[in-house]
């Protein structure tokens, strides 16, 4: 058993696992790196993190795309579910556990999920009537559903959030009753305002919950719905797919034996598409199966392209491999989460990509690691001496010091900067801790500006102490980014950190104390060899080599 404070640093994060109607796309890849952010970040403060991604394959939009495929639907989910594993991979999605639907562990899940639902009462045999989205596999409200026209010019109904066309269905099935939940459910959200971040999904949850919750159809007919886990004790139903694929947090945590204290710890991060199946159906499974709610649901919005919509008969699905190939696996990485803002939907463009990492990756961050570990600046390539004499702790006003105003405004910046981080991450908003750290170095940059080491006599000792002062300054707020950096961009962070000399078990949260040599306290790091130089920390992308390396029809079809 672990102890209370083992229990305490116990994390599970879960991207939500991706349907494979559809190779991988940009606004997958946003899921599973904002997931593998947060994953990393707890890591680096102690947590004892797992983290789970994977893909759902049952359902009538799978048995569909198997069949005008020519496969048979195992197959055809196999090599979908290889591609995701593989843009993951080159992604560095640090993931823990890979679940797919049709395992047999998750089967085995689901049914016992399905037993206990049903043994409690919340599980009841009836007959469904109403409208229902194949492509979204959702059931539809009155409400939910308009009238439009399709190609054709013939009226048709569609759903108003999807647009995707909806049918009528009447069946007998088994239906949950998730109308007994709607009272426990407005409570738990009112007591737990922070539950969903950002807030304007929490909001948005809430007026949902205002109108009447109807029950929900849970099986389809089997002779509707081959492709599925049928359900207990009676083989001519399927399970409904979005009740399997939500059983899916609990199968990676080994429900229903040993799930209990790990389950305590979960948090998800789903797309705002899915947030009534995970705020709404989610919950009120959890609650009628006796089990904890998750800790946080954290929603983030979708990626256009240019401005319009990510499809298929656009033609503009970006496809993460390429843009891996154009601007590195950092440079992809950095982008998304520094240009994400999870409450409102964000563009994506070649052009913007560039103008980014070059000037935040390539010339910022890039420039000042070249200026402070320059071998005409530091011939011993050490950590060089701090020296209190030319930067005091006392107020910069009597210029003792050779230190400016704007330097101590600069160092109480960077000491500031980690609790500005975590404080953001923990929101989910990475892009505003990035917008942190990226201002810290504009602002170490103009540091080294004002002083301009390059200009001092390092055969003078005076000159030779602000020299070495200036660089050590310099390199502890490079320090301080690096390890902020690494559940970012985890290979560039890793090539600043070795080039400082900084070692594997000096990385954690623990290790950002800054400049403690300013505070009076002995610095390890004084002296130390520096790391070999690596060469360029991130290349500048030019928008004439980023054409180059796009791909022909040809090469970009699916292997």
């Amino acid at each position: 058993m672990c102890t209370d404070s083992q229990s305490s640093k116990l994390y599970y994060i879960t991207t939500p696992i991706f349907y494979v109607n559809a190779t991988p796309h940009i606004g997958h890849v946003y899921s599973a790196v904002t997931a593998d952010c947060l994953h990393r970040y707890k890591l680096l403060k102690g947590y004892d993190s797992r983290f789970a991604t994977g893909t759902d394959e049952h359902g009538l939009k799978i048995q569909q795309a198997a069949g005008i495929a020519g496969k048979d639907p195992l197959s055809f989910c196999t090599e979908v579910s290889e591609s995701f594993k593989d843009v993951f991979q080159r992604c560095g999605i640090s993931y823990t556990d890979y679940i797919r639907t049709t395992e047999q562990r998750h089967r085995r899940a689901v049914e016992h999920f399905w037993t206990v639902l049903h043994s409690k009462g919340f599980i009841y045999k009836g007959t469904y009537e109403g409208w229902y989205s194949t492509p979204d596999e959702s059931f539809l409200t009155p409400t939910q559903v308009t009238d439009s026209t399709d190609s054709t010019g013939s009226e048709i109904k569609i759903s108003t959030e999807s647009g995707h066309k909806v049918e009528w269905m009447k069946e007998e099935n088994y239906m949950f009753r998730l109308s007994a939940f709607r009272s426990e459910l407005l409570q738990w959200f009112r007591l737990n305002p922070k539950v969903i971040q950002p807030m304007k999904f929490h909001h948005l949850v809430l007026q949902w919950l205002e109108d009447d919750l109807p029950d929900l159809s849970v099986s389809r007919q089997k002779s509707r719905l081959q492709w599925g886990i049928s359900v207990p004790g009676d083989p001519e139903q399927t399970i409904y797919v979005w009740l399997d694929a939500l059983v899916n947090y609990l199968t990676v945590v080994s429900y229903p034996q040993n799930h209990a204290q790990r389950w305590t710890a979960a948090h998800h991060v789903i797309g705002k598409d899915i947030l009534k199946f995970h705020a709404i159906y989610w919950p009120a499974f959890l609650l009628a199966a006796g089990l904890p709610l998750p800790q946080k649901i954290y929603v983030h919005s979708h990626w256009t392209v240019e401005g319009k919509k990510m499809s298929k008969s656009l033609g503009n699905v970006v496809d993460p491999r390429e843009a891996m190939k154009k601007f590195t696996v950092d440079g992809l990485r950095y982008f998304l989460l520094r240009q994400g803002v999870p409450d409102s939907d964000c563009d994506y463009y070649d052009d913007k990509v560039i103008k980014m990492c070059n000037s935040e990756l390539a010339d910022a961050l890039g420039g000042l690691l070249n200026r402070c570990t320059a071998l005409s600046l530091n011939p011993k390539q050490v950590y060089p001496q701090f020296c209190n004499i030319c930067f005091p702790k006392e107020s910069p006003e009597g210029l003792e010091g050779k230190a400016v105003s704007d330097d101590y405004r600069m160092l109480e910046a960077v000491y500031a900067l980690p609790g500005l981080v975590e404080q953001h991450f923990e929101l989910l908003q990475v892009y505003k801790a990035l917008e942190a750290i990226t201002a810290c170095v504009r602002q170490t940059n103009g540091f080294i500006q004002r002083h301009a080491p390059w200009k001092l006599d390092q055969n003078e000792s005076k000159d030779k102490q602000w020299l070495n002062t200036i660089l050590h300054v310099s390199l502890e707020c490079l320090r301080i980014y690096g390890i902020l950096l690494q559940p970012v961009v985890p290979d560039l962070a890793d090539k600043i950190l070795s080039r400082l000399g900084v070692k594997t078990e000096e990385r954690n949260w623990d290790s950002l104390r800054f400049l403690v040599k300013y505070e009076g306290r002995d610095c390890t790091l004084e002296g130390r060899m520096l790391g070999p130089n690596l060469g360029i920390l991130f290349s500048r992308l030019e928008r004439s080599q980023v054409i180059s390396k796009k791909a022909t029809p040809e090469q970009s079809k699916p292997t």
